[in-house]
């Protein structure tokens, strides 16, 4: 899927314009001068990507603490710093917070132990340390570091500890004799080798951003017990997929989500090892015991991708996310749950139109939890655990309450969903839960839906008199269904004014996402509206969380209704919004938006009256890139069949902004990352060189060292320097 991560809100969890073609070569002349808005009562983009950035919390098992991982980046030393944050969950008192100056991950080894993971001097090695924790009357404490052990690579990651085994289990890259010991010494051999020639027989030869190398991530075991009062990690690692030719947490985003343990056992999710991985998404589920032994397969075989594994906590039950497809990466997700006493596997959300991504178990195992898009927000719903049927199904035979989730939060994007004890999630927390699942299981008219409680403040101080507006949304007929729509005024907008403010049209990549709820420090419409811009966010055909027919639509015609969806939103916002001045509208996209963005450009019968362009990683020749992309089985899916297939080739080719070129005229900034596997760079040079050839006013930026996403925070503060700069020259007050 190809989408820049976007969104509104706050929630503290986690056009063109027909110009006449020009005989000489543009070399684009910019404004004398152009600066930023900043100031205390402006959310400007050095303000967003220097907030403090939490990461999913990790409670203890006792569940009145968790830790925060927090890393915020400083514009004053260039540096990006990170900390952790012990947070009482049961109380109002004041978090604790201490530096990492070394990074590292950090996990609970008991509910008053933490265990610091950080890279060894010398760079060989990851050493780890046991934290001892105090918290004694709302006071939160830690402890001296002490060495418990190290690990004999740089790359172990993902740690999940089970305490009543005294068994760490982690990824760590290895190589194909799957010997984590060896890793440092392969290396050595690998890096002199004598050349830098990378041989490839077979797909992925390389992935996301990174060209693949000799090495594949696995899970080892370990023993970390305690040894007269103090923990001490075990020497004996023991790769518990050798010989297997499995390969998990899936790259290049699988991680903790992949994997999941028991007392004894972990469950996990590996792409089928007998595809070939770049035009495949089928993945299966297995379950293996800590020592390696007893691996089986408890997928039938039949099916797609498989996300979000778990084991309940009596370790009866098993349950994952499956799509039915293969190669439909946005296929609908399921949840299946397994009895793990009889061996049998059902699907209990078949009816359901929406598609979770996240689950966890009830306490009892009776209830499961979990997050899905619904209607551009991410929501916990609840779903109580059938009765295991006689044998497997994916039709089970089910009524009420087992068939339809309840929904308990109906605003913003829910993430970092974990169970608590005494009736609680960790989302914010959701507490009372006990109520909640009475009023479920018996059908109750006005079901109590929780009591949520907000926890942590990181980002309250620098938010402080920033203008955030929450953002207004809007319904419209589209080609198919009614679509939505999100506005977000800048400061000073006011309902009478006339034709006063410039317009922007954000446009989402994926094809399959969506404009969300949430929060986001790469493409955030709070930033666009505080540069004095109203802000529209369209989620055509295509989009998620509407529905999976709307999803669905998009295939093979790219160019087709989601554009009869843009241009009757775009109608819709300039009718309803006499604020806005038309003669001063511009459109950005990422990915699948920069394909918009081209695709407008070649389209000038649309009537947007956009005045200037960017387009940052987006398509240019679409036919093309079903071979240059790295997941073919995208394309694949996308034109029903591969490039050269008549089917995929017509419909390639007659969505294709390349073959749209002649009719280009309206100033493009064009932003791409050499990293780019999704979406080569040569996508964007092309549309440079096209534009450019044109005489069309035109600017391309290249980031060497960023792949689809920019990411570095300087790299993006100057990435929003030129996005609004390019804007002011063509729809600011000078122009």
């Amino acid at each position: 899927m190809w989408l820049p991560r976007v969104v509104l809100g706050l929630m503290g969890l986690s056009i063109q314009q027909p110009l006449a073609p020009s005989t000489l070569q543009s070399s684009t002349i910019m404004p004398p001068s152009f600066t930023l808005k900043e100031s205390p009562d402006v959310l400007s983009p050095k303000d967003m990507l220097s907030l403090p950035r939490p990461g999913d919390p990790l409670p203890n098992a006792a569940g009145d603490l968790a830790l925060v991982p927090i890393s915020q980046y400083s514009f004053d030393d260039r540096k990006t710093h990170k900390s952790l944050a012990v947070v009482p969950l049961e109380s109002r008192s004041q978090e604790y917070t201490f530096p990492l100056p070394q990074g590292g991950d950090a996990f609970w080894i008991d509910s008053r132990t933490i265990a610091h993971v950080v890279e060894a001097e010398g760079g060989k090695k990851q050493d780890i340390f046991a934290v001892l924790v105090t918290y004694e009357k709302g006071s939160v404490g830690t402890g001296e570091p002490v060495l418990v052990g190290s690990l004999p690579v740089t790359t172990a990651a993902d740690f999940r500890y089970s305490l009543s085994s005294g068994v760490l289990v982690f990824s760590a890259y290895v190589y194909a004799d799957g010997d984590l010991e060896a890793v440092t010494e392969n290396d050595e051999a690998y890096d002199n080798r004598g050349n830098t020639a990378l041989v490839y027989d077979q797909t992925f030869e390389r992935h996301w951003d990174t060209w693949v190398g000799p090495k594949h991530k696995s899970l080892f075991t370990v023993k970390l017990q305690k040894d007269h009062g103090k923990y001490v990690l075990g020497n004996s690692f023991t790769n518990v997929l050798k010989h297997t030719e499995l390969s998990t947490p899936v790259e290049p985003f699988g991680g903790k989500d992949d994997f999941d343990i028991s007392g004894s056992q972990i469950i996990f999710t590996a792409k089928d090892p007998k595809l070939p991985k770049a035009t495949h998404t089928k993945q299966n589920i297995y379950l293996v015991s800590f020592d390696g032994s007893d691996l089986v397969e408890l997928t039938s075989g039949v099916h797609g991708a498989t996300h979000a594994p778990i084991f309940n906590r009596q370790g009866t039950k098993a349950a994952w996310l499956q799509l039915d497809e293969d190669g439909h990466e946005s296929d609908r997700h399921k949840v299946v749950i397994h009895d793990l006493a009889k061996s049998v596997s059902f699907t209990v959300t078949q009816e359901w139109d929406r598609s979770p991504n996240a689950l966890v178990f009830s306490e009892d195992g009776d209830f499961l939890y979990f997050t899905a898009e619904d209607i551009a927000r991410v929501k916990v719903f609840v779903l109580p655990v059938p009765p295991t049927p006689n044998t497997s199904t994916t039709h089970p035979k089910l009524s009420d309450p087992y068939k339809t989730p309840v929904a308990l939060t109906d605003s913003h994007a829910a993430s970092g969903i974990q169970i608590l004890p005494n009736g609680r999630i960790n989302v914010f927390i959701l507490g009372n839960l006990r109520r909640v699942e009475t009023d479920v299981i018996n059908m109750t008219p006005d079901i109590y839906r929780g009591e949520l409680t907000q926890i942590t403040k990181f980002s309250a101080n620098s938010l402080q008199g920033k203008p955030l507006h929450p953002g207004e949304e809007f319904w419209f007929k589209g080609a198919t269904q009614q679509i939505r729509g999100w506005t977000l005024t800048p400061p000073g907008y006011q309902t009478t004014d006339v034709k006063k403010w410039p317009i922007v049209l954000l446009i989402h990549g994926g094809p399959e996402s969506c404009w969300q709820d949430s929060w986001s420090t790469r493409w955030n419409p709070n930033v666009f509206a505080n540069q004095g811009y109203f802000v529209v966010m369209i989620n055509p055909t295509g989009s998620t969380s509407f529905g999976q027919n709307l999803t669905e639509g998009i295939k093979g015609d790219w160019g087709g209704k989601p554009f009869v969806d843009l241009r009757n939103g775009w109608k819709y916002v300039l009718d309803h919004y006499p604020q806005v001045d038309p003669d001063r509208a511009v459109a950005a996209g990422a990915s699948w938006g920069g394909y918009a963005i081209n695709w407008i450009q070649g389209n000038p019968e649309y009537g947007f009256n956009f005045k200037a362009l960017f387009c940052h990683d987006g398509v240019f020749d679409t036919a093309y890139n079903g071979y240059t992309t790295d997941e073919l089985f995208f394309f694949n899916h996308e034109w029903a069949g591969r490039p050269w297939e008549p089917k995929s080739f017509e419909l390639s080719r007659k969505y294709s902004p390349a073959y749209t070129v002649s009719k280009w005229s309206t100033p493009q900034l064009i932003v791409h990352g050499s990293k780019d596997y999704r979406l080569p760079e040569t996508e964007g040079i092309a549309v440079f060189h096209a534009l450019q050839q044109l005489g069309v006013p035109s600017r391309l930026v290249i980031f060497p060292d960023e792949n689809h996403w920019v990411l570095n925070a300087g790299n993006s503060l100057k990435w929003h320097y030129e996005v609004f700069r390019w804007f002011d020259q063509y729809v600011g007050k000078a122009s």
